[in-house]
C-alpha cells in the first residue's frame, strides 16, 4: 500500500529520465506528478461515470509550493473527487475555461493575487509593462494559443518601438514609452513569471515563454571614467549657477557618493539619517532593511541640505506633502551640460561600484555597499577586480570628490 503522502516524501522526489507519479495512500486518486525537468505538480485522478470502462481524467490541481501545500491540495482533490461522484467532470469544465481566459485576464489575476512577494516599486514596473506592452500586443489572445513563436515575436515587436508612445497622464505628467532590446527582453521576463503563476494556477499546462533567447541585456555595463567624472563635476555645480534645482543638485551628488539608489535618496528621511555613526540607515530598501555607509564626500552634501521645517524628508517635495521626485528632469540637462548623453541616471551606481573595485575592494565589500542580497548580482563587477581588499567607502568618497570638486582646467 502506498504511503501518505508527506512534504518530506515529496521534497525527497528527485527527478528521473521519465515523468513519474507518486500516489496517496490516503486519498485514491490523489497524487504527484515528477516532471523530468524537476517541477512537481499535483493531480487528480477520478472516472467520469461508474464502471470500469467509463473513461479517466487527470485534472492538474497545482504546482507544490506556493500556493499550493500538500494538505491544501488533498482538500482540493477531496473536491474534485466529490463532484466526480456527483456525475460533473472538472477536468472538462476547466479545460473550457482554460479556452476562455485571454492574456489580459491572465494579467489581471497576476497583479491581483501573483506579487506577493514584491516591492510596490517592483508592483509598478510590473503594472506599467503590462498596461504598456503585453495588453496591447498580447492582450486578446486565448492562453492556449500563445506559443512559442508569439512570444518571439512580440520580444521582436516590443524592440522595434511598435508600443512606443508619448501620451500625457493628467494635468501635468507624461508617460513616454520607448521599447527597446533592454525593455523587450525584460518584459518578455516579465510574461515568464506571469505563465508561472497560470502554470501554478491550473490555467495552462505548459510556459511558451521557455526556451525563447532573449536579447542580452546590458545593463549596468556602462561605467564614468576619471574624465567624465570630472565633466559631470563642472555639469553639476554650472547646473546650479544656472538655476537648476539645488534638492535634485544635492540628490544627484548623494548618489554619486553612496551608490544609492534613486528612490532610496529621494525618499529619505532625517530620521534616517546618523551623521554620527557615518551611515544612512534605512528601514525598507529594495532589498529589505539597508544600511548605507556615509563617505566624507556624502557627508558634506549633507551637511548644506536646508531642513524644511515641518517635513520629515531631506527633500521634500517643492509642493504639497511627500518628497521631491524631480531628480530624472535635473539629470537629462546635467548629462547634457557634461556630454553624457548615453548615461543614465542608474549608472551613477554602476560607476561608484566600478571605483570600488577599482580600488581593490573585494565583490563581497561591494556587495555588501550596494545591498546585493544576491552575490551573483556583484558579479558583473568581478572584471574590474584586480588588487587585494583596501579601504572601501571612504577610498571611494575621496576619489570620487577629488575629481567632482577640483580646481577648473586641472586634472
Amino acid at each position: 500500500m502506498a504511503d501518505r503522502l508527506t512534504k518530506l516524501a515529496i521534497d525527497r522526489a528527485a527527478p528521473e529520465s521519465k515523468d513519474y507519479f507518486l500516489w496517496d495512500g490516503e486519498l485514491k486518486g490523489f497524487g504527484l506528478k515528477v516532471a523530468k525537468g524537476g517541477r512537481k505538480s499535483y493531480v487528480c485522478k477520478y472516472r467520469v461515470g461508474s464502471g470500469r470502462s467509463a473513461p479517466t481524467r487527470r485534472l492538474t490541481i497545482g504546482a507544490h509550493g506556493s500556493p499550493w501545500t500538500v494538505d491544501e491540495a488533498r482538500t482540493e482533490a477531496r473536491k474534485i473527487l466529490g463532484r466526480a461522484a456527483h456525475g460533473e467532470d472538472p477536468a472538462k469544465e476547466k479545460q473550457e475555461l482554460k479556452k476562455q481566459i485571454t492574456v489580459s485576464e491572465l494579467c489581471d489575476q497576476y497583479l491581483a493575487k501573483g506579487l506577493e512577494a514584491k516591492k510596490p516599486s517592483t508592483i509598478a514596473t510590473d503594472r506599467g509593462r503590462i498596461e504598456r506592452h503585453i495588453k496591447p500586443l498580447l492582450g486578446k489572445k486565448k492562453l492556449p494559443d500563445v506559443t512559442r513563436a508569439d512570444i518571439r515575436k512580440f520580444m521582436h515587436d516590443v524592440a522595434q518601438g511598435k508600443t512606443a508612445v508619448d501620451v500625457r497622464t493628467g494635468s501635468r505628467g507624461r508617460a513616454i514609452v520607448k521599447g527597446g532590446r533592454g525593455t523587450a527582453s525584460r518584459t518578455v521576463g516579465l510574461l515568464g513569471g506571469i505563465f508561472s503563476f497560470a502554470f501554478d494556477c491550473g490555467f495552462v499546462d505548459s510556459n511558451p515563454v521557455r526556451g525563447v533567447s532573449r536579447f542580452p541585456d546590458k545593463k549596468g555595463s556602462r561605467y564614468l571614467s576619471q574624465q567624465e567624472l570630472v565633466a559631470l563635476g563642472d555639469a553639476l555645480n554650472d547646473g546650479l549657477i544656472a538655476g537648476l534645482n539645488e534638492q535634485a543638485i544635492a540628490i544627484l551628488r548623494l548618489l554619486i557618493f553612496t551608490g544609492a539608489r534613486k528612490g532610496e535618496i529621494e525618499a529619505l528621511l532625517w530620521e534616517s539619517v546618523d551623521m554620527e555613526g557615518g551611515y544612512l540607515r534605512l528601514a525598507d530598501s529594495k532589498t529589505g532593511p539597508k544600511a548605507i555607509p556615509l563617505n566624507a564626500g556624502a557627508r558634506k552634501v549633507l551637511s548644506e541640505v536646508t531642513v524644511l521645517e515641518g517635513s520629515s524628508y531631506v527633500f521634500p517635495a517643492n509642493k504639497g506633502e511627500g518628497y521631491f521626485q524631480g531628480t530624472p528632469k535635473v539629470w537629462l540637462k546635467v548629462r547634457e551640460i557634461a556630454g553624457l548623453d548615453d548615461v543614465r541616471l542608474h549608472d551613477l551606481r554602476h560607476s561608484f561600484a566600478s571605483i570600488a573595485v577599482s580600488g581593490g575592494a573585494s565583490l563581497p565589500i561591494v556587495g555588501a555597499l550596494l545591498g546585493h542580497t544576491n552575490a551573483a548580482t556583484t558579479q558583473r563587477y568581478a572584471h574590474l577586480h584586480d588588487d587585494p581588499l583596501k579601504a572601501a567607502s571612504e577610498a571611494v568618497g575621496g576619489a570620487i570628490d577629488a575629481v567632482l570638486n577640483r580646481p577648473r582646467n586641472v586634472l
